[in-house]
């Protein structure tokens, strides 16, 4: 039976419960738990196969583009999904659109813990906070507001992954390699592959730019000529880093120019165009 050393999952449960406090990386906190990127990456150190679980969360990430927190509140929560979904497919073999649809449920139940969470601080608050406030109490404030809220998530989350990695993983990944090729796996290839399309076309939709088309079709037409190739997600996503800095620097030149062109023409704000019989 495959299996998840103690340590392995022991350190993958405090790199989520330290994100999930939102208190031990300043402001890049949010941005830990809002991505699934960095979590693949500890997984992926942790377990020694980073390149295989890069390649896994990076499928995983794309279902998340377009995914907002409205008063911090996820929908689901991609942090716990990659740290449970990328193991399974370390472990089980899987494809990473088959880690995708492993991945969905997974972080639809670390929401409910999360606003559990939000539950428990909420009763520390009007049980403490408001005392101390009330006694200009400083120092017990520190505690209520900082320090309780902390320890609250490192009581849930620690334990809960801590369990669902040692016990929970193991099994997932034996069903798994014990049914690779079936019926069942291919759907949820399939559905993985679906919702990671979807992802995608949220974002665009997000973006709301009709100029910004042209680059998803041409990733889409790049993806499709050049799968073939068997070219990894994080080729793209390093191309794709390329193409837009590319975009930035020709659009900021062309920027400068404009306003050079605005400044010479006696800072009136208005280019001239010699073709054009209505200036």
């Amino acid at each position: 039976m495959m299996h998840v050393t103690v340590f392995q999952a022991l350190a993958i449960a405090l790199w989520i419960a330290a994100i999930m406090s939102r208190s031990f990386f300043g402001g890049a906190t949010t941005t830990l738990r809002f991505t699934p990127m960095m979590t693949g990456l500890v997984v992926g150190i942790v377990f020694g196969q980073v390149a295989d679980a890069m390649i896994t969360v990076a499928a995983i990430q794309l279902i998340y583009m377009g995914v907002f927190s409205p008063g911090g509140q996820m929908p689901s929560e991609p942090a716990i999904a990659a740290a449970v979904a990328v193991p399974v497919a370390l472990l089980g073999g899987l494809k990473p659109e088959a880690a995708i649809a492993i991945a969905v449920p997974v972080g639809l139940l670390g929401s409910y813990l999360y606003q559990f969470r939000f539950f428990i601080n909420t009763i520390i608050q009007q049980k403490y906070t408001e005392k101390y406030a009330a006694a200009a109490d400083t120092k017990g404030m520190f505690r209520s507001i900082i320090l309780m809220p902390i320890i609250v998530a490192f009581l849930l989350y620690v334990p809960f992954m801590f369990v669902t990695l040692y016990y929970g993983t193991p099994v997932i990944a034996d069903i798994v390699k014990s049914n690779s090729g079936g019926i069942i796996f291919h759907i949820l290839e399939v559905i993985g592959g679906g919702l990671a399309a979807i992802g995608i076309a949220v974002t665009v939709y997000v973006i709301g730019k009709k100029s910004y088309i042209a680059f998803f079709m041409l990733a889409y037409f790049m993806a499709t000529m050049l799968k073939s190739l068997g070219i990894t997600m994080v080729t793209y996503a390093i191309v794709g880093a390329i193409i837009a800095f590319i975009y930035v620097l020709v659009t900021t030149e062309a920027r400068s120019k404009t306003a050079v062109t605005t400044s010479d023409a006696g800072g009136s704000g208005v280019t001239f165009d010699e073709d054009d019989d209505d200036y």
